[in-house]
């Protein structure tokens, strides 16, 4: 199992580069070019490629191996990181993104969805059912360490690192990346891939899917199990800080430490599932617990959404602020390694020609759960009031709870 991991993890790590570079690193360099606030946040519409991962993966279910997807899509991202190098991301006076450049960083997103479809599908042709947890561990947390490593290590070296060494190293990063999946023996033996044909009508290829046993359940609860942890995790730190808590204190708390008490709760989820293999019961009690600590964290707020309210710098209510911070980002992390488990073990039940595309739709409507309550969150709190709206993201988090019970034969 070693053998499949140690290359799965170097080549999850590379594929978690692009996220922690354009969420990170990105608006920092554009910013410190010159670019507009507006300018910066609308650099983040070159994300859209992810959002239409289901247009490629029928070709990559249906045209070579995965391993050849990733490897040529691996390169590519090389490639160009390479033209991005030799190309500054603004002039002086400028007001935005030169549109070479833009053109380079939609491709480099489009690259990375591609690389993220195949690598998941190798993924699920390559580990057995005993190996979903590791593997699933490994997935959860070498991406998270490489969007970290490339939107906060990189930032310790600005302005250091130029634009074209930035985009230098990260060529040589794919490159070696692209020859470890073409080279790496344990990526080798795959079921041989079938014989080409042409990606199914739409309408068709929607039916087939859905028809998978267990899809239509799983793409329910993959949409809704985050939705209450998304909206209190973006709302939380900004409450925290109108009630006093400095920025640097709250950015090290929500991000170094909320990383790695991430990390070690996909890492606790991964050592579970390796010991018991079954996510359903796994999740059943992680999400009472988050439940449990989402609710602790909201009588927190009542108490804490009174006029005149300040969290002192030495107070036992500063501490369990900052806490359960950390205990929400554990718990989140021990649930999505056991989700995306729970996703990948649906998806080995389609068809090898289905695969790519099935394990693609689930991931999609993970994204969009995410981002839903994300992007909703102010907008609910502002119109509803704080207490109100966190009661609603209680509500919306013991929803999982109930719908874990309707799991049907085919998941349980």
């Amino acid at each position: 199992m070693r053998g499949k991991l140690l290359p799965l993890a170097g080549l999850y790590l590379v594929q978690g580069l692009p996220y922690g570079l354009q969420s990170g690193l990105l608006p920092v360099l554009l910013r410190a070019r010159g670019l507009s606030l507006t300018h910066v946040g609308l650099a983040k519409v070159l994300y859209a490629p992810w959002l239409f991962k289901l247009v490629w993966a029928p070709l990559v279910d249906t045209r070579g191996s995965p391993r050849a997807w990733l490897t040529l899509s691996t390169a590519a991202l090389g490639l160009v990181c390479g033209l991005l190098a030799a190309l500054p991301p603004a002039e002086a006076g400028q007001a935005g993104l030169p549109v070479t450049v833009a053109g380079l960083l939609l491709l480099l997103n489009l690259g990375a969805a591609v690389q993220d479809v195949a690598l998941d599908t190798l993924a699920v042709q390559l580990l057995e059912p005993a190996e979903l947890g590791p593997g699933n561990t490994v997935q959860v947390v070498a991406y998270k360490l490489g969007a970290v490593l490339a939107g906060g290590g990189l930032l310790a070296f600005v302005p250091t690192l130029s634009w074209s060494l930035l985009f230098l190293l990260l060529t040589a990063t794919y490159w070696l990346a692209a020859a470890l999946a073409w080279d790496a023996r344990a990526l080798q033996p795959l079921p041989p891939p079938q014989a080409s044909e042409p990606p199914p009508h739409t309408l068709h290829l929607l039916q087939d899917l859905l028809a998978v046993p267990g899809t239509l359940w799983t793409a329910g609860f993959v949409l809704t199990y985050k939705l209450g942890e998304q909206g209190a995790g973006s709302l939380f730190p900004l409450f925290l800080l109108d009630r006093g808590v400095s920025t640097p204190e709250l950015g090290l708390w929500n991000s170094v430490g909320a990383v790695a008490c991430s990390i070690a709760g996909s890492s606790l989820g991964g050592a579970l599932l390796a010991r018991h293999r079954q996510p359903l019961p796994l999740l059943k009690s992680v999400l009472r617990f988050r439940l449990g600590g989402l609710a602790c964290q909201t009588v927190l707020l009542f108490h804490l959404d009174t006029p005149g309210a300040r969290l002192g710098p030495s107070t036992v209510l500063r501490g369990a602020a900052l806490l359960s911070l950390c205990l929400q980002h554990f718990l989140g992390g021990l649930v999505t390694t056991a989700t995306f488990t729970l996703m990948m073990s649906c998806s080995q039940l389609a068809p090898g020609a289905l695969q790519a595309t099935h394990y693609s739709l689930l991931a999609t409507l993970e994204l969009l759960g995410k981002l839903l309550l994300g992007t909703m969150a102010g907008a609910l709190a502002d119109g509803l009031g704080l207490h109100l709206c966190f009661s609603l993201l209680l509500a919306l988090s013991a929803m999982p709870i109930v719908y874990l019970g309707l799991a049907p034969s085919t998941v349980a």
